[in-house]
């Protein structure tokens, strides 16, 4: 039920030797309509007292038709399930949105096994703000209708990404409009533009200036949205629990709590090669001390518990 998260190869140039290190799938991008370098360097920073990281990247990417080409001359042969984020493309006007979108899933649902709108990145200004229902709605919907066109008569299935800094009644209102547009999943959570309860000094972390949180810090608020997404769709959609995944027994909490599957990144830089491997041989064990047969009897065990 491992992936390897969005933000890493963001390319699509990885993804079958990714696999290799024990990732059941990749999520590559986050990929926009048209290339953007990104953000000045540096952008990217460690905070090993959290072992935590700060990103402001700002989705630098070759484009959705450079990775749309790339990923066509793929080898062929057995493949790691691969999803592909898609993101807004900074130089877009906000009303233009939608189209950018639209224009960016027409090129990369072919190559897709699932694809993912991200809406929730902290890094791109204004793109926070589609997270409301009534901007979330149509976006969503023009994507569905370019994913359709694109792959007619097999259905990509359709995900969004959401932030841990939205409010209960927000997360519930994301809940309801992927009910209501039958979307295939929801991932919780993207990063964090809070900087509470960190050990690293409060000067260091300034120093270092905005950008995304990840990691550790991220892991209880994160669990709480999840928690609550899985309560309110009653596991009617897939669920991919994201942020702070450090160890199994992280891993097995989220799939508790009502995951489908689990992400991670961070984890992945702080343990390095062999932590895929290592985070399914343990999770392997609490499933096979747990009164569950499979991790689909697992998934939300806990919530159904605490009812």
């Amino acid at each position: 039920p491992l992936g390897l998260a969005a933000g890493f190869d963001k390319n699509a140039v990885g993804a079958d030797q990714l696999a290799l290190l024990g990732f059941d799938f990749i999520e590559a991008g986050t990929v926009t309509n048209q290339p953007q370098p990104g953000n000045e360097r540096p952008r990217l920073f460690r905070l090993p007292r959290d072992r935590a990281l700060v990103n402001r990247m700002g989705f630098n990417n070759d484009g959705a038709a450079a990775v749309a080409a790339r990923l066509a001359a793929r080898r062929p042969g057995p493949r790691p399930v691969l999803g592909i984020n898609i993101g807004k493309t900074k130089a877009v006007p906000e009303d233009e949105t939608t189209r950018d979108y639209a224009e960016a899933t027409a090129r990369l649902a072919p190559h897709a096994d699932y694809l993912v709108v991200n809406v929730s990145s902290p890094n791109t200004p204004g793109l926070r703000g589609f997270q409301a229902a009534d901007r979330l709605g149509p976006l969503l919907t023009a994507v569905r209708e370019a994913a359709d066109r694109a792959v007619p008569g097999a259905r990509v299935p359709l995900l969004v990404k959401i932030a841990p800094d939205l409010s209960d009644e927000d997360v519930d209102a994301v809940a309801g409009l992927a009910i209501e547009l039958e979307l295939d999943g929801i991932i919780a959570t993207n990063t964090t533009t809070g900087r509470e309860g960190l050990r690293t000094p409060p000067r260091a972390v300034a120093a270092l200036g905005p950008g995304g949180l990840s990691g550790a810090p991220l892991k209880q608020r994160s669990l709480h949205v999840l928690r609550r997404l899985y309560a309110r769709t009653e596991g009617r959609l897939t669920l991919i629990g994201a942020g702070g995944i450090e160890t199994a027994d992280d891993a097995w909490e989220r799939i508790l709590a009502g995951a489908t599957l689990v992400q991670a990144y961070s984890g992945f830089i702080y343990g390095g090669p062999a932590w895929a491997r290592t985070l399914h041989r343990g999770l392997a064990a609490r499933l096979a001390a747990s009164p569950f047969a499979t991790l689909a009897e697992a998934t939300g065990a806990g919530a159904r518990e605490a009812r």
